[in-house]
């Protein structure tokens, strides 16, 4: 077969070789995925998300404190106000 031949094959039968090269595809990604290595690497970058999140979570709640205590602090100040006006 001349290399004309073959292209004009591979065109007229692209549908099938589409189909092929997804099931080699999924194969070859089967086995990267069951892979020791790749396992490893999902598992300690989970690790780093999950410790990510508590280290965020414990920041907005230090954050949502202080912004609590400010409240606290403003309600305070306003009282002190309003007693040192009534008082005058």
């Amino acid at each position: 077969m001349k290399r004309e031949d073959i292209v004009n094959t591979c065109v007229e039968h692209k549908h099938a070789l589409i189909f092929a090269a997804g099931i080699a595809t999924a194969l070859v990604g089967k086995k990267i995925l069951e892979s020791k290595t790749v396992k490893d690497a999902a598992t300690k970058g989970m690790a780093q998300v999950m410790s990510a999140k508590k280290d965020a979570e414990e920041c907005f709640q230090d954050m949502k404190e202080n912004a609590e205590d400010i409240v606290v602090d403003a309600h305070e100040e306003d009282k002190k106000e309003i007693y040192i006006e009534a008082k005058e």
